[in-house]
This record gives C-alpha cells, sequence and structure tokens, in this order.
C-alpha cells in the first residue's frame, strides 16, 4: 500500500494566509499536534501548538502563518511511496501526520500515523487485536527466525517485518515487526532478557480517539537507546 492510498480526507491544511486563531482552533477541533502549511499548492511546513502558544498568550491571535518560522519543511514523503516510509518519517521526526506531495512538489493530503498502523495491521487481522513493536540492533545480532521463535514461545506470531537501516548509526538496524496479540508486556521482557533494544512499542492497531495521545506517545518514542 503506498501513500496516495492511504490520505486522510478528514484533516484539512492550512494557508500561509491564515490566522493563528484559525490554526489554533483547527488543532484543537481535528485533536491533532500539527497541520500542515501551503502556500498556494506548496507545502510550506507544519505549524504545532508549540509554535502557537507565545502568540496567544499575547493575545496576538491574528498573527497571519506566513509570519511564522514554520518547521519540517522538509518532513514529507512522496505519493508513490510505501506506508512503511511514512511510518519511518513519523518516527524520525516524532509527528503524527505526515504530507504527501506528487513528483512536481505539490501537496495532495496527509497521511496519520493511526491509518499507516492500520495499513501494518491489514491483513490477516482486524484493526486492534494486534500490535507493533520496533527494536533496534547491531547487524550481526539480526535473525528474524531466532526473534520470531522468542515471540512464539510466549504465544504469539509474527505477521509483517520490516528492516531499515539506523541512520544515527550505520552499523545498527531497526527492526519493526507486527505481532497478532494486543499484549506485548511477556514479548518485550523475553526479548530484552536476550539482548534485544525495545526502542518503541504500540499495543493495537485501532483508530486512535481524542483521548489515546498516550498510545501516540508510545509509538513515537524513537531510539531512546
Amino acid at each position: 500500500m503506498i501513500a496516495e492510498e492511504l490520505l486522510n480526507q478528514m484533516i484539512p491544511p492550512l494557508k500561509v494566509s491564515d490566522t493563528v486563531g484559525k490554526a489554533a482552533k483547527w488543532l484543537e477541533e481535528f485533536h491533532v499536534g500539527q497541520l500542515p502549511v501551503l502556500d498556494d499548492r506548496q507545502y510550506r511546513g507544519l505549524v504545532t501548538e508549540a509554535d502557537l502558544l507565545d502568540y496567544e498568550l499575547a493575545d496576538n491571535s491574528g498573527q497571519l502563518l506566513a509570519g511564522l518560522p514554520l518547521g519540517y519543511a522538509d518532513v514529507h514523503v512522496q505519493s508513490d511511496q510505501h506506508f512503511y516510509s511514512i511510518m519511518e518519517v513519523a518516527i524520525q521526526n516524532k509527528v503524527q501526520l505526515v504530507p504527501v506531495l506528487n513528483k512536481e512538489r505539490e501537496y495532495v493530503g496527509v497521511v496519520t500515523i493511526s491509518d499507516t498502523l492500520a495499513a501494518f495491521g491489514q491483513p490477516p487481522i482486524a484493526a486492534g487485536q494486534g500490535a507493533v513493536l520496533v527494536l533496534s540492533m547491531e547487524e550481526r545480532d539480526y535473525s528474524l527466525s531466532t526473534i520470531s521463535r522468542y515471540i512464539e514461545e510466549n504465544g504469539s506470531k509474527v505477521l509483517s517485518a520490516h528492516v531499515a537501516q539506523d541512520e544515527h548509526d550505520p552499523y545498527r538496524i531497526r527492526l519493526t515487526i507486527k505481532v497478532n496479540t494486543p499484549s506485548l508486556t511477556r514479548i518485550v521482557a523475553t526479548l530484552e532478557r536476550f539482548g534485544y533494544a525495545i526502542t518503541a512499542q504500540f499495543s493495537g492497531v485501532g483508530e486512535l480517539g481524542e483521548n489515546e495521545q498516550e498510545r501516540y506517545d508510545a509509538l513515537l518514542k524513537y531510539l531512546s537507546l
């Protein structure tokens, strides 16, 4: 599954001509921590709650977003990139949505972490019945068969697995695993006992509600080794 197939039509972009007040209202309304900002169809970056705080405290909600120093201008994926790439970009930058651009670098939409995790969990089980686990290890220690055996010894099975280079250390890799049980406690304990570093975990892949930010935070703890 690729990015353009996962676009979330419910989350709109802001424009540089919009105000700080409108941005703050939309962040609250759509229950997100970031929103993309466009200049015409060109992506300029993400506005965050932290970006708006000083302006709101100073009662300057009429300030245009064009005057804000937006971050995350380089945080995006192409419309034809695989959902694994979306997950990696989100984890690396600790954001809960990733803008998607076309070949002309024009904005086409966003994909949220929950959208990506739902894709990661399909098939063979319904959303909400499994969990995602991210491990970090040296390349020489990687053995999917061994890791799978440890997981199966705890009554679970590996449904999907993806290996990516650790951009902070060329000698290490990150392994993202989808398992078919929602509880990771015993699996994590076993893997840690055998020396594997667990850098992120997410129990359940159903749609996230407004009160489930802690579940986002669990996923987005990125390589705190």
